[in-house]
């Protein structure tokens, strides 16, 4: 019997990377070592894709999971919603927009209907989903809303073994102080705790970063670590959380990355990115964080500089599998 999750591969937005990786990896025959895998999206999409990559795999092409004969070919849940001849390389379009929104909803529905374990999705572009329609913040948001989720959720960042998350994201570094408080700051620590906790981290090590320049300097240099970090990290430590710091964020990654913390909880946006992207920007992924499937992706987007040139690295989305893999794995054993 095979014991593998069922995991819906979402190839993306068709103009840009997403599916050449997809169909990389098909050629690798990379997924069956990790998932039992449906690929969802326009099956025209991904036959592209493998002209691009200069190699193939035969496929079953299914409107339903219930078709899929797990011996067989590769499986595609067809969706039609990509049309090649509009969706070119590297261009923008409502289209392709439409169609990842789409395809989270799907993704969504088949896991609450138990016929998925989770997914990964190949990059969106996010202008286009906002073209289409999607009014939120991020994809993340969306997937939220359709989950009907209240409590903490977000991006996880991922790359090795180091977690991270935010406190704030998508706002100007000049709204970051005011938008610092101890709800906020212990909102990302819960979110960063429980996240490790279902990828089977028993007791995560959480670390937060100051916000200024060496931790505040005792208040001299700035009070958010005086005023909202230290109460946030206390609170933190009340609820059983193994939560230290706040730490200067100029030490705090070479202190992480030595294996000290299994997350780190960041103040603002690039706080963490810059750290995580010079450290192994082809290596990670974005976990949405909070909600009760797994849902990985890539850290990087659409590329659509380099989109039907056949030579994107394959190794973020790889990572997203193994991910998605291991989080439904520990779901399969708490179950």
């Amino acid at each position: 019997m095979n014991n593998k999750p069922v995991l819906g591969i979402l190839i993306g937005d068709g103009a840009g990377v997403g599916p050449e990786i997809v169909a990389k990896l098909a050629v690798k025959k990379f997924f069956a070592s990790y998932c039992r895998p449906v690929i969802i999206g326009d099956a025209r999409i991904l036959e592209r894709a493998f002209t691009v990559v200069g190699s193939s795999v035969p496929l079953q092409i299914v409107s339903d999971i219930s078709q899929i004969d797990w011996n067989a070919n590769l499986a595609v849940l067809d969706q039609k919603d990509q049309d090649p001849s509009i969706v070119s390389f590297g261009k923008l379009t409502i289209e392709a927009g439409k169609a990842n929104l789409h395809a989270l909803k799907l993704g969504v529905e088949l896991y609450k209907a138990k016929l998925i374990e989770g997914f990964c999705f190949g990059p969106f572009n996010k202008a286009g989903l906002k073209e289409a329609g999607c009014e939120l913040e991020s994809e993340h948001h969306y997937l939220a809303q359709l989950f009907g989720h209240t409590e903490p959720f977000g991006e996880i960042n991922v790359l090795g073994d180091l977690w991270t998350t935010r406190t704030t994201s998508h706002i100007p570094i000049s709204e970051v102080s005011k938008n610092l408080t101890v709800d906020r700051i212990l909102r990302a620590v819960r979110l960063a705790n429980a996240s490790l906790k279902n990828s089977g981290i028993a007791k995560p090590r959480l670390a937060l970063a100051a916000l200024n320049p060496h931790a505040g300097e005792h208040g001299m240099c700035g009070r958010e670590e005086i005023d909202v970090i230290e109460p946030a990290i206390a609170k933190a430590k009340e609820m059983g959380i193994d939560a230290s710091g706040p730490y200067p964020s100029d030490i705090t990654f070479i202190k992480a990355f030595r294996g000290e913390f299994d997350g780190v909880v960041t103040m603002y946006h690039d706080q963490g990115q810059i750290a995580l992207k010079l450290r192994g920007f082809d290596e990670g992924i974005t976990i949405a964080g909070g909600l009760p499937e797994p849902i990985v992706t890539c850290a990087h987007g659409t590329a659509y500089d380099i989109a039907g040139k056949g030579i994107v690295k394959t190794s973020a989305f790889e990572n997203a599998v193994k991910m998605a893999s291991r989080m439904a794995s520990h779901l399969q054993k708490q179950a």
